[in-house]
């Protein structure tokens, strides 16, 4: 009976219980719709599986399913080509669904991705990010696999493959103005972040040798970042507003109380904390003994600063870098209620229609640029800690 219990305890502690769980999960996905068809982009439509919509969809079901189920017990680097590869099949199945159902001339239909792909994709993210985290490659090989992955994803986007598809429908329809807000998202989410440097890190500086000033600032700027961010964009309007109606030149200066300005505004706001914050954690790690070194070599405090307390601090500045700038995309949607532009216009635009596939050309991009953003600064940030760490 102890050896049979025995027995059971070991089985227990080799099964992956997160490889299980994304199993489940990726399973889920294969038995529910894999794309939803409507005969236009506003009534309701009928989902299907993707057995369903593609003559030879049971073959790639059959072949998820095999790499859901025994991937727990693949190599480690097989669990990163693996589900690589099931995204990129996930995808290009999707488009050819929409190809295949989509009626010849028909302009109206459309073939949006249901709740089995979002699932499918999902298990297959979590199992990559699984196996990255418990193989953990050297800096350059995350380096590649991130850049893999993009190039993958950009040569199925480009080779028309996904045309049919009903996101990509309204992309072709509003090509110059997705360009046009595609940028204006941007300049938002990383003129903020330039801002909240020029401003945070001298104030991080100037507070990191002023304990009284400290509490305050620390206490005001935590108060900033608790406004919700529909009342922090909806307080710029009346207060931009009225100085752009009252001062003289305001106006002409392009301040107002709609468009990018008073977004810009709000988003430097909220970025303020994580930088000066972090900026005062990184120059509170700096080592003592190299304090003390440099000033030893006759270094001023200003040399003392520049040359080795930021450098020293440059993981915590390249962690606050990271935070402020993954925030800053994401609030940046909200900037198109107050005509801010941004991926938000079709947001919100798609909400007030109730176009589910203009939401997504709005949010897509917008997580896409999040992840990205944040997996790149994440690496950079590891890179600069090694190098702090070399002898």
């Amino acid at each position: 009976m102890a050896d049979g219990s025995g027995l059971h305890r070991r089985m227990i502690a080799r099964l992956d219980r997160p490889g299980l769980l994304f199993a489940l999960i990726g399973l889920a996905g294969l038995a529910l719709p894999l794309v939803q068809f409507r005969p236009n982009r506003i009534l309701p439509g009928e989902g299907l599986a993707l057995h369903q919509a593609l003559p030879w969809g049971w073959a790639l079901t059959a072949a998820l399913a095999a790499l859901f189920l025994v991937a727990p017990r693949l190599p480690l680097r097989a669990r990163i080509a693996l589900p690589l590869a099931g995204v990129l099949g996930l995808m290009l199945a999707l488009g050819a669904a929409a190809a295949v159902l989509t009626p010849e001339g028909d302009r109206m239909a459309r073939i949006s991705p249901s709740t089995g792909f979002w699932l499918a994709g999902l298990a297959l993210s979590l199992m990559l990010a699984d196996a990255i985290a418990r193989l953990n490659p050297p800096l350059r090989l995350r380096w590649l696999i991130l850049g893999g992955a993009i190039a993958g994803i950009g040569a199925v986007l480009a080779s028309g493959a996904l045309d049919q598809v009903s996101v990509m429908r309204e992309y072709q329809a509003r090509q110059a103005v997705f360009l046009r807000e595609a940028r204006a998202h941007l300049a938002l989410a990383f003129g903020s972040l330039a801002l909240a440097l020029a401003a945070g890190l001298p104030l991080g500086v100037l507070l990191h040798g002023r304990m009284r000033m400290r509490g305050p600032v620390l206490s005001a700027l935590n108060i900033l970042q608790t406004i919700p961010s529909l009342a922090m964009f909806g307080i710029m309007i009346p207060l931009f507003g009225w100085i752009a109606a009252t001062i003289p030149g305001a106006a002409q200066a392009g301040i107002s109380g709609i468009g990018p300005f008073p977004a810009l505004v709000a988003l430097f706001l909220y970025a303020l904390l994580p930088v000066v914050a972090n900026t005062l954690a990184g120059l509170a790690s700096v080592p003592q003994a190299a304090l003390e070194a440099a000033r030893g070599l006759g270094m001023t405090r200003a040399q003392v600063l520049v040359q080795v307390m930021l450098p020293l601090a440059l993981p915590v500045l390249l962690a606050a870098v990271r935070i402020v700038l993954v925030q800053s995309i994401g609030l940046a949607v909200i900037a198109g209620l107050i005509g801010g532009g941004g991926f938000g216009t079709f947001v919100f635009q798609g909400l007030n229609q109730t176009a589910m596939d203009m939401v997504l050309l709005g949010a897509l991009p917008t997580i896409a640029l999040a992840l990205v953003a944040g997996i790149a600064l994440d690496l950079l940030t590891r890179a600069s800690r090694r190098e702090r760490t070399a002898p």
